[in-house]
């Protein structure tokens, strides 16, 4: 792995961190950039009380010089607004005891990191595991995944996402297509993929909030410009296919990730399924469709790299659901947390996030190059080279 992603803080301490390795020297970071993507993170109808707390905005404490990366890690602060409401619980050094005792957390909550986490680090109060399972954490990664797309972006990637479903509100006719994606309005209430549904979306989170529950749905995330041959098919862990899988799987809530359309293909025949090679007007290779998602083997193949991320219902019910009390081992509702009915607008910049950092990954693995303009260098000859096989 060339970059390197590292991120900490808990979802009410004092701030989270992102650090981001491998990224090289030269790239002009846009600091408003960077606060515009922590801002459509916090965006969607649906959402809870804490994004009324919270203004995001990146702090950039090192790796940076002038507004331009050195080559070193970066280093990214962003600071927790409600920490303020929560000094005596979560300070990481002197913490009230009668005011941590008032918010300990006992009861867990089916779907959520609590029980699980108590069990494996044999935490009495499941504050200690809720708190870094907060999916609070994403901040930091959508700052590191914004530094990504900058990167990307003077190598001539994009890349977006939008909504395909909210609860049984679902999209089945808009393309899987970046094209599609570019349509997406950001000024909308979910960044839906089709703007006439978003009523009906809005409608069912009503819904589910009047019943204490919660709602999950689809999104859309893809690339554009990525060349050919990012990835390898050579060893089962640099295939690509699958490391965008794993970072989509580690985005809170999501439970099930597609390729391109991989879902409809696995029910017809192999004709249906996979993507013919044609010549185009100028000569080069190229796919008649993109059925398999922009990637072949594990390897990039020209196309727009297309993935669907599942979200689950978020597990924190207004509601609750029955669980148990671990400090007197009775029945119990699970506790309840501040929290959002639904947050799939935000779970697609996440998914941009994390597209970005493996995308940026596999190019600079490809590519390599310790300062931008020989990335940017070694990228034009590798486009070169393959234009030149692809005319053969």
């Amino acid at each position: 792995m060339t970059l390197r992603l590292v991120t900490a803080g808990e979802s009410h301490g004092p701030r989270l961190t992102a650090i981001l390795e491998g990224i090289p020297a030269g790239l002009r970071i846009d600091s408003a950039f960077v606060d515009r993507d922590l801002a459509r993170r916090q965006h969607g109808y649906g959402r809870g009380g804490r994004m009324k707390i919270e203004k995001d905005r990146a702090t950039l404490e090192g790796g940076i010089r002038g507004g331009v990366t050195l080559g070193s890690p970066i280093a990214i602060g962003i600071e927790n607004r409600d920490f303020a409401n929560w000094s005596k619980v979560m300070h990481p050094l002197e913490n009230d005891p009668i005011a941590s005792a008032e918010r300990r957390v006992t009861r867990p909550r089916p779907g959520h990191a609590d029980l699980a986490g108590g069990m494996k680090f044999g935490a009495g109060d499941l504050r200690d595991v809720l708190e870094r399972a907060s999916a609070r954490e994403s901040a930091a990664r959508v700052a590191g995944g914004a530094v990504c797309k900058l990167l990307l972006a003077e190598c001539g990637i994009e890349v977006a996402s939008g909504v395909l479903s909210v609860g049984p509100v679902i999209d089945p006719e808009s393309p899987r297509s970046f094209a599609a994606l570019q349509k997406v309005r950001e000024d909308s209430p979910l960044r839906a993929m089709d703007a006439s549904l978003e009523k009906e979306m809005i409608a069912a989170i009503d819904e589910a909030k009047r019943a204490g529950d919660t709602l999950g749905g689809s999104i859309l995330v893809g690339a554009r410009g990525v060349p050919p041959g990012l990835g390898s098919y050579t060893s089962w862990d640099r295939k690509l296919d699958a490391r965008i899988g794993a970072a989509l799987f580690s985005i809170p809530a999501v439970k099930a990730v597609e390729l391109g359309s991989s879902i409809e293909a696995s029910r017809g025949p192999g004709s249906l399924a996979h993507d013919e090679i044609e010549r185009g007007r100028r000569g080069n290779l190229r796919r008649r469709s993109n059925r398999a998602g922009g990637l072949e083997a594990g390897v990039t193949n020209g196309e727009d790299v297309i993935a669907v991320a599942y979200m689950k219902p978020l597990s924190t019910l207004a509601r609750g659901l029955d669980s148990v009390d671990l400090a007197t081992g009775e029945a119990a509702r699970a506790a309840y947390e501040r929290s959002d009915v639904t947050a799939v607008a935000a779970c697609g910049v996440i998914a941009e996030a994390m597209l970005a950092f493996v995308l940026a990954d596999a190019l600079l693995e490809s590519i390599g190059g310790d300062r931008l303009d020989d990335v940017k260098s070694r990228l034009t000859a590798h486009r070169e080279r393959i234009r030149k096989y692809s005319r053969v």
